[in-house]
This record gives structure tokens, sequence and C-alpha cells, in this order.
């Protein structure tokens, strides 16, 4: 939910003066997604270990339930990828949205003929490119 971070940018026809601008772009739905099936992934997991360790001959007795809770962690296991790619492409938007050079050309300032504007330090993303890849 980028548009919700604010950021000030000088104004220059006075040197105090700023003006507020907001970012582009809701990228929440794949962390949204991924967090979601996470916890459901937990919760069966919890409701698998109790079946194997509470009734574990009703589980051994039979034959259906065994190939449905393979079908269940093999779909879990899809869902997995699915949500691991959505995520690797909500930071990978992140990143185009919160580039530097594209922040620049959005600002109006920035466009006089005579105006040098630079990013001065630029964004830090190891630790989410980490978070993807494990």
């Amino acid at each position: 939910r980028l548009y919700q971070i604010p950021f000030e940018m000088p104004n220059c026809e006075g040197e105090s003066e700023t003006q507020t601008l907001h970012l582009i772009g809701d990228f929440s739905a794949p962390a949204e997604f991924f967090v979601t099936l996470g916890v459901f992934s937990f919760l069966y997991a919890m409701a698998a270990l109790v079946l194997y360790l509470r009734f574990h001959s009703l589980y051994g007795e039979n034959k259906k339930l065994p190939f449905a809770d393979f079908c269940v962690t093999i779909c879990f296991a899809f869902f997995w990828l699915v949500a691991a790619a959505a995520w690797g492409k909500g930071l990978t938007d992140v990143k185009a949205a919160t580039r530097p050079a594209s922040l620049i050309a959005a600002m109006g300032v920035c466009q006089g003929p005579e105006v040098v504007c630079n990013a001065g330090t630029t964004p830090a993303m190891g630790l989410a490119n980490i978070s993807v890849v494990r």
C-alpha cells in the first residue's frame, strides 16, 4: 500500500516550503496471499498431526484418508510455489515504484531547465530479496 506513504519534496519557490507527495501503487495482495497460505498450511499441519497421533488406527484402516492427505499436501505445495512467485513479482513492482530515478522523473519541480535533482541514498532491498529467496 504505497499510496499511504508520504514523502516531502522541496518547493523551489521558497526555501522552507515543502510539498507532500504520495507514492503510487498497492502491491499488498501477493504478500497477503503468501501469509494467508502460510497460516492455512500451519493449521492444516496441526490438524494432520492430531490425526496422525490421536487417531492413528483410523488413519491406518481407512485407505481414502492417506490419499486425501496426499492430495491436500500436493495442493498446498502448488499454491506455495504460486504464492512465492507472486511475492517475488510484488517485490519487483515495489522496487520499480520506489526507484529513485522514477520518483525524480515524477516530480514536477525536477522538470525545470536548470534544475538538477538527485536521490541522495538508494533504498536497501537486500533483506527483501532474501525474504523472497527463502
